[in-house]
């Protein structure tokens, strides 16, 4: 299927009623940010679950949390490289939105069981959540959900492949339709508003998440502010990275004055210790993104940007952003008590999803109906009973566990 204007929409649509001043991509976003899809993000694990550390942080991040941070982190980065602000900010909104309950270890859990229906994977799932499950159009076709404009979806998309050998990939078998329609399936390359919410995602990543982990006392500043090796060979092994960069990473870390200032607090509980760390993050965002908007400039050799061009993450901001994700991996998902509760998570996901199969098509939402009678196979029905497991909530998977665990179809 041909490509045309960015702003075209899979589904033609007669203008709105009355006097209709926003964008495309304004109405792009107000459709993501009122979609029930992005709600649910509030309950569904960041790093921590939901609630997990409420006695000790007060209202710990979500992924809805989450995406709302990386939306506005991007939507100031796309003003400054000259960018629609509405389509980076959409994309920033929408990144998250395919993941299903318990965060990245829902999604391992996901896709061992749907192994035979091409295996799960939260990216692809974004897009099929935005172009296919998300109510909003009713017509015939690949494509429905949203109908967002060819621009917003492609800005959704960091993995614009199909799955392969590599691990990530942002397109199912049976979503390869609108995927064409969205962008040249041979163009592996993400687009520029795709890069720099990729580049949102990370910071708010490494930034927020850590101060979330100071916060509830699962990392100890001081622990940032001594350069380490073991953490600096974790980084390299979990993300890569080059070693010696990571090493002068470290350094600049340790010797950052806001990063000094909190780990030298005595009380990190006091209000005082929270300022400084509230004065941390803003200085990591910005440092962030100021070298991601300088260095793409510097690259260019302009500040008119062109659609091929490419941001240009400086090699020592993109080392500091990885030591910091891998803080969070060291200190937080790697306890043990972490360990054995996600390895429960990935066990009931599972057997849901087997109870599901056995129950449906009555123990499934009815909205879920009409594409388990269209599906025409084993395969098929079983993607089907993994979208309805991928849409719910951390709590609703849980609930959902209890109410089958009796036996296929009961409790509904």
């Amino acid at each position: 299927m041909s490509r045309g204007a960015r702003d075209e929409r899979f589904l033609p649509e007669p203008p709105k009623r009355g006097r209709e001043r926003r964008s495309p991509f304004a109405r792009d976003r107000g459709r993501v940010l009122h979609s029930a899809a992005l709600r649910r993000l509030a309950g569904k694990t960041q790093v921590v679950g939901p609630g997990e550390d409420a006695e000790v942080t007060g209202v710990p991040r979500t992924r809805l949390t989450h995406s709302l941070e990386v939306a506005q982190i991007g939507r100031g980065m796309a003003e400054e490289l000259g960018l629609d602000p509405d389509v980076v900010d959409t994309a920033g909104l929408a990144h998250d939105i395919g993941h299903p309950p318990f965060g990245h270890n829902g999604e391992r859990a996901l896709d061992a069981v749907a192994a035979d229906a091409g295996g799960f994977e939260g990216n692809a799932q974004t897009l099929r959540l935005l172009t296919r499950l998300e109510p909003k159009t009713l017509e015939e076709g690949p494509a429905s959900g949203l109908n967002l404009t060819r621009a917003t979806l492609d800005a959704c998309m960091k993995y614009p492949w199909t799955r392969g050998a590599a691990r990530k990939f942002g397109v199912y078998a049976d979503d390869v339709e609108v995927f064409a329609w969205i962008r040249d399936p041979a163009d592996v390359r993400p687009c520029l508003e795709a890069q720099v919410m990729d580049w949102a995602d990370d910071v708010a990543y490494s930034v927020h998440d850590v101060e979330d982990a100071i916060l509830a006392g699962r990392i100890e500043p001081a622990r940032l502010a001594v350069p380490d090796d073991g953490l600096i060979a974790l980084a390299a092994a979990t993300f890569g990275g080059d070693a010696a960069e990571l090493a002068d990473a470290a350094e600049r870390l340790a010797a950052y004055p806001p990063l000094r200032a909190v780990a030298e607090l005595a009380s990190p509980g006091s209000l005082t210790a929270q300022v400084a760390l509230k004065r941390l993050t803003s200085e990591l965002v910005g440092r962030f993104v100021v070298a991601a908007v300088e260095g793409t400039f510097a690259a260019t050799g302009r500040e008119a940007l062109d659609p091929a061009d490419d941001l240009v993450v400086p090699p020592g901001a993109r080392a500091e952003v990885t030591l910091l994700k891998a803080a969070a991996v060291r200190w937080v998902m790697s306890d043990p008590a972490r360990l054995a509760a996600q390895e429960v998570e990935r066990g009931l996901l599972a057997d849901l999803v087997g109870r599901l199969c056995d129950g449906a098509p009555d123990a499934l939402d009815p909205a879920f109906r009409p594409a388990w009678d269209a599906a025409g196979d084993g395969p098929g029905r079983l993607r089907v009973v993994v979208d309805q497991v991928a849409v719910l909530t951390d709590a609703q998977a849980r609930s959902w566990s209890e109410k089958h665990r009796g036996g296929p179809g009961e409790g509904r």
